[in-house]
């Protein structure tokens, strides 16, 4: 794994303190401590105002170029600016980072920051039995506590004795760093972010470098805002450096040995799957074109988007839902590789011109990155509750490809695989993210080119069918007989005029046509082209569990035995049921796990998969969508472990149902 930044260097023996030199080239207070550690998990929290995803940020990219594994989880309100000091808007940023491979976010803070007390009051409830909260003590006025009901400060009545809590004066400190800046005290007090990421960067050993520089460039128009940030980000590291309440300072190594040798970055969902849509252009040799409108989570896919013009692609922001699809749609019509974005309310409005792209049968890529709903439910909030809408969601017989992400990086690889049905095939497909990977992010290799898909494609160029009387025409419904797509023409290219609309149209011709028999023809056609879409066989992981000798345990027959329990996931949930079924083998536990990506058409093995396993258990973030399409079409039993609150599963949480399926099964059968 690569990295632009030099980790820090220790020396020392067991018997005395580490010296450690940091990334300035400063030596360390050697009176103090540092401990090893293989994992943290940190959340910063604090009000909408305080800079927490800002903050969250910078020391993800830190820790990023160090070289952890790492996995994010932004969590903020869908107001801009919520009630200062209250619970509705707190903001809260949580990383996990370790020196080996891992999977998701964290269930529980190891470390909160928290800038107030509507902060400390909203995550307390997540952290375990001798977390550390560092906390902005400046804040716990009598006014700031009455907002979120306590009466009594918390940090002296006793209540979190089960805690290690670190009392500082945030923003005394941050002012008093700041005294010679010339800065108001409002603006000086803005930095106390910068102050708290500093003494972070410090108690972790996080480079410092990247993120002055990062500071300078933001605030260039606005140097003395740019100053002042620098000095509270030095401030905090000095005050961890100096003062007594911080005796231990810890290391987590990177993570080298869990990368395949590359260049990686920390990338989010979102940017990923913006970078898998040029890749996907520059692939097809086709301009990229995307037709949107703005809509939480998805937004940040055409911010991005919009600053690649130098690659071909062109972002048409639309005045509403209905417009941007529609542009797309002529988008691809015109011969572009034509995207749109949104979520699950833009879906239900865009959800006649997908049936129009399907009846016109030219490649449209609908992007949707899922939230909480109904309606605009919880705009900030993530959810997987929009698979039975992308299936189903459309009058008529109107079927598309499904396709879902499995994290944040596999975005970029998804975005090319949805690329390829939809050009290959000639249908709009559905790319089904959610806000967790859209927000969310984690290490990403990049990739060479050579390894990237050849999606070039071939334009009709002239007639393809004679008549009766020998002429040359051109029939824009004449079928590739091993995908069944229709020819793609370009509009204006001589000799290919031919019927545009939503009516029916005739085999072959394209003609209007209303003839029950034709009509039949068409719906069956259109679903067999779905149906016979190439996608990969479902792989399953079931090791054979080893026995206290590490061989593989075997089965009466002596062959080696395998798991009677297979659970099936798909989308963001990957993460989360990798970790929990990680948990139950380690405990003694046999498990079966696989992964859907591909939703519509499903593997052509999944049928044999499903009736391979005595149980099969289905986690989703919504009521059991995958379930009943898994019910309906293979007839088996799957259970459904759903979650609706807004947040990914934790791994434990999965783990305990999982296992609880596993023993009422095991019951049963006795």
């Amino acid at each position: 794994m690569t990295s632009q930044v030099s980790s820090p260097i220790t020396a020392g023996t067991a018997d005395e303190p580490h010296v450690v030199v940091d990334v300035l080239g400063e030596q360390r207070n050697p009176a103090k401590e540092t401990r090893r550690l293989d994992r943290v998990i940190i959340r910063f929290a604090g009000d909408s105002g305080d800079g927490m995803q800002l903050t969250g940020d910078r020391f993800t990219s830190e820790t990023a170029s160090f070289g952890n594994d790492l996995s994010t989880l932004p969590n903020f309100p869908a107001e801009i600016r919520a009630p200062a000091g209250t619970l509705p808007g707190v903001s809260s940023f949580q990383l996990h980072f370790a020196d080996h491979d891992i999977l998701t976010p964290g269930d529980a803070p190891d470390v909160l920051v928290a800038m107030n007390p509507a902060a400390l009051k909203a995550n307390l409830g997540d952290l375990p039995r001798g977390a550390e909260i560092i906390v902005d003590t400046d804040e716990f006025t009598k006014r700031a506590m009455a907002k979120v009901g306590w009466p009594a400060n918390p940090l002296e009545d006793g209540s979190l004795t089960a805690f290690a809590v670190h009392p500082v004066p945030l923003t005394t400190l941050t002012l008093e760093a700041l005294k010679d800046s010339g800065l108001a005290r409002k603006d000086a007090e803005r930095a106390k972010n910068m102050f708290a990421l500093g003494l972070l960067s410090w108690m972790y050993h996080r480079p410092t470098e990247n993120t002055e520089a990062f500071l300078l460039r933001k605030f260039a128009k606005k140097p003395e805002i740019a100053a002042a940030n620098v000095t509270a980000f030095r401030a905090g590291w000095n005050f961890g450096e100096t003062t007594e309440d911080f005796a231990v300072s810890y290391e987590v190594a990177p993570a080298s040995a869990a990368f395949p040798t590359g260049t990686y970055r920390n990338i989010s969902g979102n940017l990923a799957l913006s970078y898998g849509l040029i890749a996907a252009a520059k692939q097809s040799e086709l301009p990229l074109f995307l037709g949107s409108y703005p809509i939480t989570p998805a937004s940040d896919i055409l911010h991005e988007l919009s600053r690649h013009k130098n690659f071909g692609v062109r972002t048409f922001q639309a005045e509403d839902e209905i417009a941007a699809i529609g542009a797309a749609l002529g988008a691809a019509f015109g011969g572009a590789l034509a995207v749109t974005t949104t979520s699950g309310p833009g879906v239900a409005l865009k959800s006649e011109t997908i049936g129009l792209a399907v009846s016109l049968e030219l490649p449209l890529l609908v992007v949707d990155i899922q939230r909480g709903g109904p309606s605009t439910g919880l705009p900030t909030k993530t959810e997987q509750a929009d698979l039975l809408q992308a299936m189903y969601g459309r009058n008529g017989e109107a079927p598309v490809p499904v396709i879902a992400p499995a994290t944040a990086a596999d975005c970029f690889s998804a975005a090319l695989e949805a690329a390829r049905i939809a050009l290959t095939y000639r249908t709009p497909v559905f790319l089904l993210s959610d806000g967790y990977l859209a927000n969310g992010s984690e290490p990403w290799r990049i990739p060479q080119i050579d390894e990237l898909p050849d999606l070039r494609v071939e334009f009709a160029s002239g007639p393809n069918h004679t008549a009766a009387d020998g002429t040359e025409e051109f029939w824009p419904y004449l079928r590739d007989p091993q995908t069944l797509a229709r020819p793609w023409a370009v509009p204006g290219t001589p000799g290919l005029e031919h019927r545009i609309g939503g009516i029916e149209k005739q085999d072959g011709t394209g003609n209007i046509s209303y003839d029950p028999a034709n009509h039949d023809l068409m719906v069956r056609t259109r679903q067999a082209k779905i149906d016979g879409i190439a996608v990969p066989d479902l792989e399953v992981d079931d090791p054979p569990p080893t026995s206290g000798g590490g061989t593989p345990s075997t089965s009466g027959g002596g062959t080696p035995s395998r798991a009677r329990t297979l659970v099936l996931g798909w989308g963001s949930t990957y993460g989360p049921i990798t970790a929990a079924v990680r948990r139950i083998r380690r405990s003694g536990g046999q498990v079966a796990q696989a992964h859907l990506r591909h939703l519509n058409p499903f593997p052509a093995n999944l049928g044999k998969v499903l009736k391979d396993y005595d149980r099969v258990v289905v986690p989703e973030m919504n009521l059991g969508q995958l379930a009943h399409l898994l019910r309906a079409k293979y007839l088996v039993d799957a259970r459904s472990f759903t979650q609706v609150t807004g947040l990914p599963f934790k791994a434990e949480q999965l783990a305990e149902a999982i296992t609880a399926i596993m023993e009422e099964s095991a019951d049963v059968d006795v």
